[in-house]
């Protein structure tokens, strides 16, 4: 009879960043452990609280599925010997099934012969599989940082503390660093005790009934039930961020929603500042008006129920008063100084021991951001605010308040540039500078910001790939990846009209004139180009079908934004049928290309009439294709090639005898192919 399994690790408090990862990890290993043991379910549910990782699964079977199949071994002639004798490979073979070698037959497929064999295996009970299936799952979770604990060699995210493993009613025999699996769970730290576990059917509620709320949806529904029960009663808005939410989530077992105040005189600091310390600092969500202006209020969830919460208030005001006044400490020592002391001792840190000072970046970056101001033919007003922008950039990272708070680099910036009298455009671009700073986030809305943030990455990215500094599998120490996936976002969105080949150069020239060059250039300008077209695969992919995204990509990217258009205006044609055979009258056309040489068209070697017409439509197709103001056009151009080639093949013979004839026909097709390749390759595309 199907019985429910349940696994529970008791453990020390894990970090809330590595919980979402490791609950779903453990639920898709025991979901491939169950389908690759053969045992039959209805379903496995993950739980996880700060103390606890645990996996339920749902009517397991109570013994494996049996296994009846055909398995296919090597080929007859690989098989057997000269002499008919069974090979090395076929005894492999059947060592490696569990048969015997008079068991074999042979079969015919795809008009090879092979060998076969019946392969059967009984299933075993359940019961005697769990305890080797669960210890394997648990030995191979990996975690970001893991730890050892006594004289074990064991390693995993934090030491274990107390196993639940059931069958049912029965307790499965396992063991980890000497703990003993029971059905014995724990419940909150404080509020709870110890509890029976009778059968996984019942281990949420028994957990429930210790103050502990292992259903992590449930435990978020909680959570955002009681905030906005709070907001509604106080008539407040109360900023609930995703990425703060995930983290309270997995800091408590049983939430409850308190809130409390601080003195308004801390509103005199910008409030970017008061939300930081709130949300980086605390955990503390925080309150704003209708108009999303700071109150002197914040909303924390504690981690038990609500008695005594009004001490745990004024604990968390008392604890949020300290870091509020380091703040406003910091704030006012900060307004005392000056921009250009602060530009100077950038001289004195490091950014990169082969690459200089944060300094010599910033004096490059000056340079590149004028460069692409000239580029963008950019008025003189314009080019000043870039310039001073570059030059000032980075000037609030030796300031105390991005000292403490870095996540506010750019945004101290900005206020206090403001507050040393700097143009306003001038001051927003310091913060911009950094943008986007994260999948999702918006990129700079000014001129200014826009050339100053690419002329940043450009330097960083080009610098590392200068030299050989280029990431590798998951190693991106200088998050250079998402740097390229910023210019791009940029060049897409703020439609700046610049190519990638340009604004690689412009960087080039500035670090080879600063003799920061360690490889070859043109290597260095290779690799950015390739690095940057998996930014532009990733964006097209989101939009467009894999062989239209292959298809573009073949024709080159050098111009982003074009590239996209056209990616959707070729992703729209393969959508209507009558394109198919639009698309094979250009495979045939490029095909063919491909076999002529350096020979020019010359009109008085055509002796048919649809070379004739091919080459007239050719021409008007061309000048249509120049002038096309979009992919569109420029496809619609290409298009009407369609039935003038059809026709061409049709009735002429390209490969004729007459070598002059042969390579004439050739090179008219070579002329259609060049424009044709310079839109797409669609000989990627791909048909159901």
């Amino acid at each position: 009879m199907p019985k429910h399994l349940l696994l529970e690790l008791g453990l020390e408090e894990v970090p809330a960043r590595f919980m979402r990862a490791a609950m779903e990890q453990l639920k898709e290993r025991t979901e491939r452990w169950l389908e690759a043991a053969r045992i039959s379910h209805e379903g496995v549910q993950a739980y996880a609280t700060p103390r606890r990782l645990a996996v339920l699964v749902q009517h397991a079977a109570d013994k494996q599925t049996d296994v009846h199949e055909e398995v296919k071994g090597p080929a007859r002639k690989i098989a057997l010997s000269e002499g008919g004798e069974w090979s090395k490979a076929a005894l492999g073979f059947a060592r490696s099934q569990g048969v015997e070698p008079d068991q074999f037959f042979f079969k015919e497929l795809n008009g090879v012969e092979y060998v076969y064999a019946n392969k059967s295996s009984v299933g075993m009970d359940t019961s005697e599989v769990l305890a080797e299936g669960f210890s394997s799952i648990v030995h191979a979770m990996t975690f970001p940082k893991n730890m050892r604990w006594g004289a074990y060699e064991m390693r995993f995210v934090r030491p274990i503390r107390w196993v639940v493993a059931l069958q049912g009613e029965r307790v499965i025999p396992l063991e980890f660093t000497g703990v003993q699996a029971s059905n014995v769970s724990r419940g909150h730290r404080f509020l709870g005790q110890d509890t029976v576990i009778p059968e996984p059917g019942q281990y949420v509620e028994r957990l429930r009934e210790q103050h502990v709320i292992v259903d992590v949806a449930e435990r978020e529904q909680l959570i955002v039930q009681q905030i906005e029960a709070l907001a509604q009663k106080q008539q407040w808005n109360i900023a609930i961020k995703d990425d703060l939410l995930e983290e309270v989530l997995f800091l408590v077992e049983y939430p409850t929603t308190l809130f409390g105040t601080f003195d308004t005189s801390f509103l005199n600091i910008p409030q970017e500042v008061l939300i930081t310390s709130m949300r980086e600092h605390q955990r503390y969500f925080p309150v704003l008006d209708a108009a999303g202006q700071l109150l002197p209020f914040f909303v924390t969830v504690r981690n038990g129920d609500q008695k005594g919460i009004e001490t745990v208030a004024k604990g968390n005001e008392k604890v949020l008063r300290a870091r509020l006044s380091d703040a406003k400490f910091f704030y006012a020592e900060d307004q005392k100084l000056n921009i250009e002391a602060c530009v100077n001792k950038l001289n004195s840190i490091v950014f990169h021991e082969e690459l200089g000072t944060l300094g010599d970046k910033v004096r490059r970056l000056v340079s590149i951001a004028d460069l692409l101001a000239q580029a963008v033919q950019a008025d003189q007003s314009t080019a000043k605010q870039v310039n001073r922008a570059a030059h000032i950039c980075k000037f609030d990272l030796v300031t105390q308040m991005v000292y403490e708070f870095p996540e506010l680099q750019g945004v101290m910036g900005e206020d206090y540039a403001l507050k040393f009298g700097e143009d306003a455009t001038v001051a927003h671009a310091i913060n911009e500078h950094y943008k986007p700073r994260y999948s999702g986030d918006p990129s700079p809305e000014t001129l200014p910001g826009q050339l100053v943030s690419m002329a940043d990455k450009l330097d960083t990215m080009v610098g590392c790939f200068a030299i050989g500094i280029i990431p590798t599998g998951s190693q991106d120490p200088y998050a250079l990846r998402r740097q390229a996936t910023g210019i791009v976002q940029m060049l897409l969105e703020r439609s700046l009209p610049l190519t990638l080949t340009q604004v690689f150069d412009i960087a080039l020239d500035v670090l080879d004139r600063a003799g920061l060059l360690k490889r070859e250039r043109t290597e260095v300008r290779q690799d950015l180009y390739e690095f940057f077209g998996l930014r532009v695969k990733n964006v097209l992919s989101e939009q467009v079908r894999y062989d239209v995204v292959d298809a573009v990509l073949a024709a080159g990217y050098d111009d982003v934004k074009l590239t996209i258009s056209r990616g959707e205006t070729l992703m729209e044609a393969v959508r209507h049928e009558a394109f198919k055979a639009t698309v094979e009258s250009f495979n045939r056309a490029c095909n063919l290309a491909s076999k002529a040489d350096d020979s020019e068209v010359s009109t008085t070697r055509f002796e048919q009439d649809e070379e004739r017409a091919l080459y007239a439509r050719y021409l008007e197709a061309h000048a249509k294709y120049k002038a096309a103001a979009d992919p569109a056009s420029a496809l619609a151009a290409l298009s009407s090639l369609e039935e003038p080639i059809t026709a061409f093949f049709d009735h002429v013979m390209v490969m004729a005898k007459d070598e002059a004839v042969k390579q004439n026909r050739l090179a008219l097709l070579k002329l259609i192919a060049h424009d044709l390749k310079q839109f797409a390759d669609f000989s990627k595309l791909v048909w159901a």
